[in-house]
């Protein structure tokens, strides 16, 4: 069934600035990296601002991909994707209580399913060792099946790694949006930087909807890094767009697998997961195919038939289980395969690229990075971290409908009521985009994709834009 799609009841946010306010730190990029960074910088007491071109955050690479949070096992050794992402899993594992983010630690198996494969295991365990991840164990077949009973019998055996867990991909990025704007900083929505240049005192950055200035930049922009990055006067890498498809089985499917089950990675790619989420289902992929297209997120019929095959080929039982979804997500791999941090001080510009698929993990660890890279200070004691709630569409606590007070169930594929639509539609940190309620509603993300939702969903929309918008 084809997604509705209500982008068109949504309009540019309205901003107000003062057109000669000076920045301390412009944040160009509002996914997942960029959310982090920006909250970083602000609660440091720096007068930040967060540019992004899309009407709400992750809209970019950030809106598609697993939603696992990674020890960092099987990352490059001694590299800054490493650090950053164990950096960044601890800073996680530290917030989650105080920002009530989703958290549950199912672990992973890495499964082989043929001799070659399974000669790999005591070298991915060796390398895990040497990354500092200690809870790594070897399965057997036995072991293996006794743990998850559904997997093929073909399975020859695994290695366990104890600390991989599910996230709310969406619901984090949102609460360090909410965060960075409690302690100070200011966004700019829809607007595309096109241009800019420094007078020698500060960046004066072109957008598609005006002109901000900032002492210094840091580029978080994804997919579109290395275009910005030509602003600064050089081209140092280049982005290739990696498609990675996926799709997404009922809730009926949820117990079927209990752990996340991981293929022996390959120098590419990971390769592709079978793994429960925080929303109740299963979800498999993604798969790998670099293309030059920056916005091409459409998924392909003969792909999706072969993923399905691979789905069933690992756990027989979900031929059973209805797919209700599928859908692609682009990450901004880049033309060398590591994160493509640099820091210009002539121009007081810093450049965070080539962020892919661990940087749900990696985003804390990296602000903190970037921060210290900055070697600026805005004051010696920080305040502490405002509070801020996010909503909870997660099947790990209680969900608002299971909550008094809300009016009604609007869509009932993924239970959400009629008040956690209009309180996403609420205020600065409100969605903006079709795809920004559903991300932090699930409105229009079940077995119907929004075919008996729609409307309803419409009419909330149109009631809460208001004034709002222009």
């Amino acid at each position: 069934m084809k997604p509705i799609d209500l982008n068109h009841l949504f309009s540019p946010k309205a901003i107000s600035f003062d057109p000669d306010e000076v920045f301390d730190v412009a944040v160009i990029g509002g996914g997942v990296v960029g959310t982090g960074i920006f909250r970083e910088f602000a609660l440091n007491g720096a007068k930040t601002l967060l540019i992004e071109r899309g009407n709400d955050i992750l809209e970019g690479a950030s809106k598609g991909n697993s939603a696992i949070l990674h020890t960092g096992f099987d990352a490059p050794p001694e590299s800054l994707e490493l650090a950053c992402v164990k950096r960044g899993y601890e800073e996680y594992i530290q917030l989650k209580d105080e920002l009530d983010l989703s958290f549950r630690n199912t672990s992973a198996v890495v499964v082989a399913w043929n001799e070659e494969q399974a000669e790999k295991l005591e070298a991915i365990q060796a390398k895990g060792f040497g990354n500092g991840v200690e809870e790594l164990d070897l399965l057997d077949a036995d072991q293996l099946h006794r743990r998850e009973p559904n997997l093929s019998s073909e399975a020859l055996g695994a290695l366990l790694v104890h600390g991989e867990s599910l996230i709310d991909p969406w619901r984090a990025p949102l609460a360090y949006l909410k965060q960075g704007i409690a302690a100070g900083g200011k966004t700019a929505m829809s607007h595309e930087v096109t241009g800019g240049h420094h007078t020698g005192e500060y960046w004066e950055l072109e957008t598609t909807r005006g002109m901000f200035r900032a002492k210094t930049v840091i580029n978080a922009a994804g997919l579109y890094g290395d275009i910005v990055d030509k602003i600064k006067g050089s081209e140092d890498f280049k982005i290739i767009p990696r498609k990675g498809q996926f799709i997404i089985f009922d809730e009926t499917a949820f117990d079927l697998v209990g752990t996340i089950i991981l293929p022996v990675p390959t120098k590419i790619t990971k390769g592709v997961v079978v793994t429960p989420t925080a929303f109740g289902n299963i979800l498999v992929g993604p798969t790998a195919e670099d293309q030059e297209s920056r916005t091409d997120s459409r998924t392909v019929e003969e792909t999706l038939e072969d993923l399905k095959a691979k789905a069933y080929q690992i756990v027989p039982a979900l031929r059973e289980h209805r797919i209700v979804a599928t859908f692609a997500g682009l990450r901004p791999a880049s033309d060398e395969p590591q994160y493509r941090v640099m820091v210009n001080d002539a121009a007081n510009w810093i450049t965070v690229g080539g962020i892919r698929s661990t940087g749900l993990t990696s985003s804390l660890g990296l602000a903190k990075h970037i921060y210290e890279l900055h070697d600026t200070h805005y004051t010696d004691t920080p305040p502490p971290p405002p509070k801020v709630t996010t909503p909870n569409i997660s099947v790990f606590t209680p969900r608002d409908y299971e909550q008094e007070g809300y009016d009604r169930i609007v869509c009932h594929c993924e239970h959400v009521t009629d008040r956690e639509i209009r309180e996403a539609l609420r205020g600065e940190t409100g969605a903006g985009t079709w795809g920004g309620l559903k991300r932090r509603t699930r409105a229009g993300m079940g077995r119907c994709q929004g075919f008996n939702c729609a409307a309803a969903v419409a009419e909330i929309i149109e009631e809460e834009q208001g004034g709002d918008h222009v």
